[in-house]
């Protein structure tokens, strides 16, 4: 005997763009549809608008809160996000290893002896003790460094 030609209801076109405006997979989806599930191939037959527009609607209705949240003045982050993706905002980090007109950085040795003379001054005056694993420290009872 065959088997009866499915329709589907209202009440199962409602569930199948609910679940698919949700990201449910089809094969997950057509589960829970009729009593014992239909097949994803059915589920796409005969649901085909309803699996379309699901996740338009969805991503319709998470797009306008975004904007709103974007909008309002109240949420930083979202402006910057509703900037970034769809405006092309982006943020640019300009690090320069060169001297001017690009050239080779240019120090002398005196200019380079008091970089090192006020760092190592810097150093010392923070108090901090500075410890080298595995060789002995200057000062300390053993080589934990406490």
């Amino acid at each position: 005997m065959a088997r009866p030609k499915f329709e589907g209801t209202a009440e199962q076109r409602r569930t199948v763009e609910t679940l698919a405006a949700y990201g449910i997979p089809e094969e997950e989806l057509a589960r829970t549809i009729g009593e014992h599930g239909i097949d994803p191939k059915t589920l796409r037959k005969h649901f085909r608008h309803e699996l379309n527009v699901g996740a338009t609607k969805a991503n319709s209705a998470v797009a306008q809160t975004a904007y709103q949240m974007a909008t309002s003045g109240r949420c930083p982050a979202a402006t910057m996000f509703w900037l970034k993706c769809r405006a092309g905002w982006k943020e640019t980090n300009v690090l320069q290893h060169s001297g001017p007109n690009g050239g080779p950085i240019q120090i002398s040795n005196d200019e380079l002896d008091k970089r090192i003379t006020d760092e190592l001054a810097r150093i010392a005056g923070s108090g901090a003790v500075a410890t080298v694993p595995g060789a002995p420290n200057a000062g300390t009872e053993d080589a934990t460094g406490l």
